[in-house]
C-alpha cells in the first residue's frame, strides 16, 4: 500500500466519523507522513493496529457551561475535555478559552500534546480542553462566575493522577486560581491538580515563562549544533502572551534583537528592539491591545489587521534572521514564509502549536531552512508543568534556577533525541521527522506493552 493510500485509510473513518475537523486530520496527516520510515522497518506497529488507535481518543467530553453575567442573565458556552492517550502517564494539556474553539481544535492539540509530552522524557499523557467562551471584555465576577461553573462539570473526569489541566490561549494564573478554589470546594482536595497555580499555593517558579524559555533554548541547540547562535541576529516574533513576551525576554539575554509582536488587532514593529517593559504592562496589567504601545513609542510602527495585505501575516513581512510563531495554529502559510525566506530569515523557530501550515513546512525543509517544530520547540511549558506537578507531589518547592536548569536540560534532550532520531532514520537535521518518529515510539511501545485497551 502506498504512503498516500495509507494516510487515506487511516483518515477516512475519522472523517466520516467526526466531519469538520480539519486541524485535527492537518495534525495527523503531518504525523503520519514522517512516520513512513519507521513503519518500513518496525512491522510491530502495524500488527499492533497502533495507528488506527492512536488517531483516536480514548475519551472525549463535552459538556453545557452556564454562568450569569454581571446583568443578571443566565449566558451559555460548551465546555471539552479530550483524553487523548494516557500509555506514558497521567493525561497533560492545557484548557484554551477562546470563541474559535470546537471540538476539532482540542482534538488536534490533544493529539500534539500526546507526543510533545512524550518528547519530554516525562511520564505524562496528553490532553486538552476548553471552550469558546471569550474572556477579553468580562468582568472579573463573569470570568470568575465561567471558571466556577467550567469546574463544576470538569472537576469529576480529573484528579492528581488522572488528569491534570493547565493554562494555554485565555488562561492564566487567575483563570486557573479561580478554577483551583472550585474544585477544592467541590472534592475537599489540595492536590496538584492544575498546573499555573500561584506561588504562594503550590504553583512553580519559572512557570509562566517556560514556553517561551524553552523556545529560545532549542533554537540555540539548532544554531550551535551548525557552529552559530541567537547573538547579534534580528528575530521576529508573533503573539503578545506569555508564550511571547518570555520569548522575547530570553532573546535579549542571549544577545538576540527582537523587534516585532503582534495580537488580534494588529502588528508592532519596533525596529530598536520590542520594550518588554511596556509589552508586559499593556498585556499583563492593563490588558489592552498593541496599539497602547505605538502611542508610548513613536518610533515603533504599528500595523493594524485591516492593513495587513491579504493572505499574509503583517508580522512575517519584517526582515529578520529568525522567527518565532507564537500565537496560533496556521499562521504562517507559504507566502508568508516566501516572504520570510527572501528577506534573510533562515530559522523557524514554533512557539505556538502547529503555527506553520503544512505548504509553509515543505518550502522551509526544501530550501533547508532550520527548522524547531512546535512538538519539541515548545514543549518547555508542559516539561515545566510536569515539574511542578513533581514539587507538589513531594510538597518541595524549586528555586527559579533550579526549575530554569532543569527547564534548559530537558529542552537540550529534546533537540538531542530528535536530531540523533533524524539521522537514524536517514534524514539528518529534519526535526520534524525526527521529534515525530520519537514521541511516536515510546508512546506506542507502551501502548503495546499495555495490550489491547
Amino acid at each position: 500500500m502506498s504512503d498516500k493510500s495509507y494516510i487515506e485509510k487511516v483518515l477516512r473513518p475519522t472523517i466520516q466519523s467526526t466531519p469538520g475537523q480539519s486541524e485535527f486530520y492537518q495534525a495527523v496527516e503531518e504525523v503520519l507522513i514522517s512516520l513512513e520510515p519507521l513503519l518500513k522497518t518496525e512491522p510491530k506497529y502495524n500488527d499492533n493496529n497502533i495507528i488506527e488507535r492512536i488517531v483516536v481518543p480514548e475519551r472525549q467530553i463535552i459538556f453545557r457551561v452556564t454562568w450569569m453575567d454581571d446583568k443578571g442573565k443566565i449566558q451559555t458556552n460548551i465546555g471539552y475535555r479530550v483524553q487523548f492517550n494516557s500509555a506514558i502517564g497521567p493525561y497533560k494539556g492545557g484548557l484554551r478559552l477562546h470563541p474559535s474553539v470546537n471540538l476539532g481544535i482540542i482534538k488536534f492539540l490533544g493529539f500534539e500534546q500526546v507526543f510533545k509530552n512524550s518528547l519530554t522524557g516525562l511520564a505524562i499523557g496528553g490532553g486538552k480542553g476548553g471552550s469558546d467562551f471569550d474572556p477579553k471584555g468580562k468582568s472579573e465576577g463573569e470570568i470568575m462566575r465561567f471558571c466556577q461553573s467550567f469546574m463544576t462539570e470538569l472537576y469529576r473526569h480529573i484528579g492528581g493522577t488522572k488528569d491534570v489541566p493547565a493554562g494555554d490561549i485565555g488562561v492564566g494564573g487567575r483563570e486557573i486560581g479561580y478554577m483551583y478554589g472550585q474544585y477544592k470546594r467541590l472534592t475537599g482536595l489540595y492536590e496538584g491538580v492544575l498546573t499555573g497555580k500561584g506561588l504562594n499555593w503550590g504553583g512553580s517558579l519559572a512557570r509562566t515563562e517556560a514556553t517561551g524559555y524553552g523556545s529560545v533554548y532549542f533554537a540555540e541547540n539548532i544554531l550551535n549544533k551548525k557552529g552559530d547562535s541567537l547573538k547579534g541576529k534580528i528575530c521576529s516574533v508573533s503573539g503578545a502572551g506569555n508564550v511571547s513576551i518570555y520569548t522575547i525576554a530570553k532573546l535579549y539575554e542571549y544577545g538576540a534583537k527582537p523587534v516585532t509582536c503582534s495580537d488580534s488587532k494588529g502588528t508592532i514593529y519596533d525596529k530598536n528592539g520590542i520594550d518588554i517593559a511596556l509589552l508586559k504592562k499593556i498585556k499583563e496589567v492593563d490588558r489592552k491591545d498593541l496599539s497602547e504601545y505605538a502611542k508610548a513609542r513613536p518610533n515603533a510602527t504599528y500595523i493594524p489587521l485591516a492593513q495587513y495585505p491579504a493572505g499574509t501575516n503583517a508580522v512575517w513581512s519584517i526582515p529578520c534572521f529568525a522567527a518565532f510563531p507564537s500565537a496560533t495554529q496556521n499562521e504562517l502559510n507559504l507566502a508568508d514564509i516566501k516572504t520570510l525566506y527572501a528577506n534573510g530569515c533562515r530559522l523557524v523557530n514554533e512557539g505556538a502549536n502547529m503555527p506553520s501550515t503544512p505548504e509553509a513546512i515543505e518550502f522551509m525543509l526544501e530550501n533547508k531552512m532550520f527548522y524547531g517544530p512546535a512538538k519539541a520547540a515548545n514543549a518547555g511549558g508542559v516539561a515545566t508543568s510536569q515539574l511542578e506537578m513533581s514539587q507538589n507531589a513531594s510538597m518541595l518547592k524549586w528555586t527559579f534556577e533550579e526549575v530554569d536548569n532543569r527547564l534548559k536540560g530537558i529542552m537540550k534532550s529534546i533537540f538531542d533525541l530528535s536530531y540523533a532520531t533524524s539521522k537514524e532514520f536517514g534524514d539528518e537535521g529534519n526535526l520534524m521527522l525526527g521529534a515525530n518518529i520519537a514521541g511516536f515510539r515510546k508512546v506506542a511501545d507502551a501502548m503495546i506493552d499495555q495490550g489491547a485497551v
